[in-house]
């Protein structure tokens, strides 16, 4: 079976290709890092809200407030989604690659923030690392990677959707 495209459709087919060819820009990578970063972090907070974690995180900055819990895990979410756009934006150019190094970007921040950076900010010191290397397929530790993999996720795919729709709407006011 032949598909026809129209010639709007295969000149958008056509720049879509000849710039993933080309790379995607630094700036863009970041801005769809961070738009992929507040999408998967509004979804992880709203997992922590419901387990009761924030004013955990909260306690990073002094406080027990589960709103400032929520604004401080926003501020992590914009940084490390802008950081995925950055390690992992070149390599994710479709949704299979995003949702991919989405997930493992997931695994890396569980590992890097629960069990390595949380227990050094909270002064627990090499201690409380290995404390919660030890415990990492508890129950809470492994909702944290499920809340991670969720995460790193959406941020994959969401960055992935705002790179292409820039492509398209490029090339449409090109065209």
């Amino acid at each position: 079976m032949v598909e026809l495209i129209s010639k709007g459709e295969k000149e958008v087919e056509m720049a879509t290709t000849a710039e993933s060819r080309a790379g995607i820009s630094l700036g863009r990578r970041i801005v769809g890092g961070v738009i992929g970063g507040i999408a998967g972090g509004l979804v992880f907070g709203a997992m922590m809200a419901m387990m009761g974690m924030l004013p955990m995180v909260a306690s990073v900055v002094g406080s027990k407030s589960a709103l400032i819990g929520f604004l401080y895990h926003m501020f992590n979410s914009v940084i490390i989604g802008a950081v995925f756009g950055l390690l992992f934006g070149a390599l994710s150019r479709t949704y299979g690659q995003g949702a991919l190094f989405g997930l493992l970007y997931g695994v890396i921040w569980w590992v890097l923030g629960p069990m390595i950076l949380m227990p050094l900010l909270l002064g627990m010191g090499a201690q409380g690392v290995a404390s919660q290397f030890g415990a990492a397929f508890t129950p809470p530790m492994l909702m944290s990677l499920v809340g991670h993999l969720a995460y790193g996720l959406i941020t994959g795919l969401v960055y992935v959707g705002y790179v292409r729709s820039r492509s398209v709407r490029r090339v449409e006011t090109t065209a």
